[in-house]
């Protein structure tokens, strides 16, 4: 029987602390690099908002969480044509009137999320949910929101509401398109020929 003496007993548990440090550092540094490839851009400015890495991931592992509980689905192509329809008027009625086309948009943009299984409550904990699984638009949808609060509040002019019906299109184009199906190609035709006949929104 091999008896130690108490120096190896301490050196050994030393040991084990450190191969149980350098575990978790590993662990940890893998999920922050997993969380950093999925949530891109999303990442750095949940870190900013929240103070710290740490509060970050955190905040970013409940989202996803509370998505992974929701059962959302693609659009069928009936869907899709009919949600891709809308929007070509939506930009059409920008001409005319900028200030109801972003309106509309941001309401469009609802209903697909809605029809596409995300629960519609405040703007804020929408814009949380869809960073999940479109983090790099997410960010899109909220310049726009804001863009539309500040043309509330008469500090935006008719050259910011362009930019926000841009914005709104990006996010839409990945609702409606994601995943990308071939059944879905007609639909992205027709907005893509759209855009090409409305230069004032390209």
């Amino acid at each position: 029987m091999v008896t130690l003496t108490p120096l190896e007993v301490g050196l050994a548990l030393l040991a084990l602390v450190l191969v149980v440090a350098i575990t978790i550092m590993i662990v940890n540094n893998r999920r922050r690099a997993q969380l950093r490839a999925r949530f891109g851009p999303e990442y750095e400015r949940t870190v900013e908002m929240t103070g710290s890495s740490r509060k970050a991931e955190a905040e970013l592992h409940e989202r996803e969480k509370r998505v992974a509980a929701f059962t959302i689905h693609p659009l069928s192509p009936q869907q899709a044509d009919a949600f891709t329809d809308a929007w070509v008027r939506v930009q059409a009625q920008f001409v005319d009137d900028p200030q109801g086309a972003v309106t509309r948009a941001d309401a469009l943009l609802t209903e697909v999320m809605e029809v596409r299984g995300y629960p519609i409550v405040d703007f804020e904990q929408r814009s949380a949910d869809l960073s999940v699984d479109h983090p790099e638009v997410v960010q899109n949808y909220r310049t726009a929101h804001d863009i539309a609060l500040r043309h509330a509040r008469g500090e935006a002019d008719t050259e910011d509401l362009r930019r926000a019906m841009i914005h709104y299109r990006a996010l839409f184009d990945d609702l409606i398109h994601e995943p990308v199906d071939h059944r879905m190609a007609p639909s992205m035709s027709r907005l893509r020929q759209d855009d090409l006949r409305r230069p004032d929104l390209r």
